[in-house]
């Protein structure tokens, strides 16, 4: 009984270290993150992944840099659940002051700053969206698209259905400021009661 308690005492620690390494190299490539960035303890960082000032990467989230550089801009904020890949040739580069929704799926493509896709979004790779955009929850933006800066984009596939206005690029602004503050409090204050 006393080596099978040891064992699972073992166990543990290795499940709850496992749990709390969320950067990992892949052969050269290895992740840059700021010191101000903050990654969830269950988000995956892996290879060529860069994270500027004040970005974060929330639970479960998936950044696999195995191909192509994923840059996640200041301030910008990968939420829950959402994967960013890239394949060759084909970078991704999320501009800064951006929100990306939880469970989106971005491949290959571009995100201009200020701009929020929404929840459960799919943007592919070679497409350009531009600054101060909202892509609408569940929306499909297939390749090679480019959207223009100050739009709304819904459906699927994607397509524009309306220009925002200066009002509307100040709220998507506070946004990513909220998720900013929310970051810092999580990287102060979470702690593991188990």
């Amino acid at each position: 009984q006393t080596k099978t308690r040891m064992l699972s005492r073992v166990a543990r620690s290795l499940s709850q270290q496992c749990r709390t390494m969320a950067i990992y190299s892949l052969g050269d490539k290895k992740p840059a993150i700021d010191k101000d960035a903050w990654v969830a303890p269950t988000a995956d960082v892996i290879g060529a992944v860069k994270l500027e000032k004040g970005a974060s990467v929330w639970f479960s989230a998936t950044l696999r840099g195995d191909n192509e550089l994923i840059t996640v801009g200041e301030n910008s904020n990968i939420q829950d659940g959402s994967v960013l890949h890239t394949d060759i040739g084909v970078p991704l580069t999320i501009g800064k002051n951006v929100t990306v929704g939880h469970m989106v799926m971005l491949h290959g493509c571009e995100i201009g700053d200020g701009s929020l896709i929404g929840i459960g979004s799919t943007i592919l790779n070679n497409t350009k969206i531009g600054k101060n955009c909202i892509i609408g929850a569940h929306t499909l933006i297939p390749e090679n698209k480019v959207i223009p800066d100050n739009s709304m984009v819904m459906g699927s596939p994607g397509k524009v259905v309306k220009t925002l206005d200066e009002g509307a690029a100040a709220k998507l602004a506070k946004s990513a400021a909220i998720y900013t503050a929310n970051a810092a409090r999580f990287r102060k204050d979470l702690k593991r009661i188990d």
